[in-house]
């Protein structure tokens, strides 16, 4: 049942939502250049390596040695608004339809963590990783990584089709409202959790 949801969502979200695709890939082009896309490996269900897609939000800016540049250093006013609107995950729809994540689930993040996983929080990946879930409407980026954690477990444990519909719901309002989206970005928010996870073990 909800793999068939995912699909029928997904298809019906990629049709409706095709002109506003059309329009952020041109954008994204006229601001940032060629790709369109940003493609990173992410960990699904059982941990298994995917490419999430999402629409780029930086430039391809490096230094004389030709490593990338800070991610501040890259992002520019029109990604911020890209990622505050949540746009830059439409591309994520894709990865809906191919099966490796679901519209609800808990939320891919940097492969980096699975390591630092305690056991419990590693549970997060016995279901398809999501677009949205239970943690993006219970505080977004303004709960810290282990209260996020807890939340995808909880997810895991109570999960259920009315469950998704709940979140999807909740989605929504929180897009609408722009809740939670000034706290910094996942990425570097996932660097300092894992060095503040590295500073422990030392």
């Amino acid at each position: 049942m909800k793999r068939l949801v995912d699909i029928l969502i997904a298809a019906f979200a990629l049709i409706i939502l095709s002109p506003v695709f059309v329009l952020v890939a041109y954008k994204v082009r006229k601001n940032l250049g060629s790709p369109i896309f940003f493609y990173q490996d992410r960990p699904g269900k059982n941990a298994k390596i995917f490419k999430m897609i999402k629409f780029r939000s930086m430039l391809d800016a490096i230094d004389k040695n030709g490593n990338p540049l800070p991610d501040d250093q890259r992002i520019t006013s029109f990604g911020h608004k890209l990622r505050s609107t949540s746009l830059d995950e439409m591309p994520q729809l894709i990865n809906v339809l191919k099966g490796d994540m679901s519209i609800v689930g808990p939320r891919p993040q940097m492969k980096d963590f699975l390591e630092h996983y305690t056991p419990d929080q590693m549970r997060r990946h016995d279901v398809k990783p999501g677009m949205t879930g239970l943690a993006q409407v219970s505080g977004r980026n303004n709960l810290t990584w282990e209260e996020k954690f807890a939340l995808d477990v909880e997810y895991v444990n109570r999960r259920s089709i009315f469950l998704d519909f709940q979140i999807m719901f909740k989605t929504v309002k929180v897009m609408l409202n722009k809740e939670g989206i000034n706290a910094p970005d996942q990425e570097v928010g996932a660097e300092r959790f894992v060095g503040s996870v590295n500073k422990k073990a030392k």
